[in-house]
């Protein structure tokens, strides 16, 4: 990780390039003006850069005392597979320190990368989404009996 910077402020981040991350790594489309809000809206946020290059980011939503939420962990394709999402969780799991509990949701299939870091599934977790049927065809939620 010596190959990296690290910064914790939107301000000094081009909205424009995190959005490109988002979109390559892939995330899905996060035009910039909505970063601009979820960010600001985050209590913790962490960006890596290799040189000037945006590499990867994740931020926290926390209320500061019972529960922090990571969200939006992505590292670019060129940099998968270094451990950059390792370290961005770890530094973000470090900001959370503190909270009663420290959650988030994984894509499918990416479970057990978490559970290396020490989240543990949960067995009560309900959620609903704006799009609640596509949600369910990419396997993010489970419909009830």
């Amino acid at each position: 990780m010596d190959d990296y910077t690290w910064a914790d402020d939107i301000g000094a981040v081009s909205l424009a390039e995190l959005s490109n991350l988002y979109r390559v790594a892939p995330l899905g489309d996060k035009p910039p003006e909505a970063l601009a809000m979820v960010f600001g809206n985050s209590m913790f946020a962490c960006f890596a850069y290799r040189g000037e290059v945006l590499a990867g980011a994740g931020r926290v939503l926390a209320d500061g005392l019972d529960c922090a939420y990571l969200a939006d962990v992505a590292v670019h394709p060129d940099h998968q597979g270094r451990g950059l999402g390792t370290e961005i969780i770890r530094r973000l799991v470090a900001l959370s320190r503190g909270h009663k509990k420290i959650i988030l949701y994984a894509n499918p299939g990416a479970e057990p990368f978490y559970e290396r870091l020490g989240f543990l599934r949960m067995n009560t977790a309900m959620a609903i989404w704006r799009d609640q049927a596509r949600a369910i065809e990419t396997g993010l939620l489970r419909p009830g009996p």
